[in-house]
């Protein structure tokens, strides 16, 4: 009987050895995660200082080794590194023959979803795209945070129960995500969690010139609930003077903004011409105090002629 036979993933048993290539923040903690739920880290790879003291805040114990001695330790692989980089690291592991048939190779990238992995498919491999739709430290309480994490998995059909599987073993929540749409997922998840922090840490400054001493702890109660609130209802949640229709206020807050961020009005109007569309478009924002706000917003300088209250 022929040895070479590539391993059914059914067959794999149920504890595996994993390895990490790119100890940034998002490695180290799915590794650790994984550890709890009762597989063996045996390797991570890890370039920087900050990336090697992570490694060893997270899995300790575990040895930090060159990518290629990585693969040659695990039965599976997480290839934690930044989205551009991947394609290259698959290609390159793929021909110095580092990627062994039947080890489970999973990426994090949200940008990118199994097709990446192709040439460590046709080296045999078994890829998975796991993207944790998470914000990560680099510390400890990542490893909490996965608890009922939403994890976006891509993977070949005959996969996707051992996708799914992993994830559930993290203390997440799989969500299948179409090969096709993983661009557009992943731009989604951009605007509403990289732009929130941008637009907090804004509004953190500008409290700060105000002279409000503790911008933090007044922001946290509004943020909360502006947030649950969208959660729970999206667009019927819209409040504040856009939705209104006060052009009078918008206008004066772009003065403001002129004179003490300048930086802050494309930002500022962007965004409130994109929630006077939505306002509009479901019946918040009334069509005959749209012409005067729409007009503030368009030309981003002067009061309306009929003015309005502030």
């Amino acid at each position: 009987m022929s040895t070479s036979q590539q391993p059914d993933p059914r067959d794999r048993p149920a504890r595996l050895t994993v390895g990490v290539v790119g100890a940034g923040r998002v490695g180290p903690a799915l590794a650790a995660s994984l550890q709890l739920a009762g597989h063996r880290p045996v390797a991570v790879s890890a370039v920087s200082d900050a990336s090697r003291r992570r490694a060893a805040l997270l899995l300790p114990d575990v040895p930090v080794v060159p990518p290629a001695e990585v693969l040659e330790r695990a039965d599976l692989v997480l290839l934690t590194v930044p989205d551009d980089t991947l394609p290259g690291l698959v290609t390159g592991l793929a021909e110095t023959g580092a990627v062994r048939p039947g080890q489970l190779l999973v990426h994090t990238s949200g940008r990118y979803g199994a097709k990446v992995l192709d040439p460590a498919l046709r080296a045999g491999a078994l890829p998975l795209a796991l993207h944790p739709a998470m914000t990560f430290t680099g510390t400890p309480v990542d490893v909490q945070r996965l608890a009922g994490c939403s994890f976006g998995v891509t993977a070949p059909d005959e996969l996707r129960l051992a996708a799914e599987a992993l994830v559930i073993e993290m203390g997440g929540e799989p969500e299948w995500i179409a090969e096709a749409g993983r661009p557009l997922y992943h731009a989604a998840l951009a605007l509403g969690a990289n732009h929130l922090v941008t637009l907090v840490a804004q509004s953190m400054e500008l409290l700060r010139t105000a002279g409000v001493t503790a911008p933090d702890r007044m922001l946290g109660p509004l943020l909360g609930a502006a947030l649950d609130n969208a959660l729970r209802s999206g667009d019927a949640a819209l409040t504040g003077p856009v939705a209104r229709g006060d052009a009078g206020t918008v206008a004066a807050h772009i003065a403001e903004l002129r004179t003490h961020a300048p930086q802050t009005v494309a930002g500022y109007l962007a965004m409130a011409r994109a929630t006077a569309d939505r306002a509009l478009a479901h019946g918040l924002l009334k069509p005959e105090l749209a012409e005067d706000l729409l007009g503030v917003l368009a030309d981003g300088t002067a009061l309306p002629e009929n003015g309005g209250d502030q």
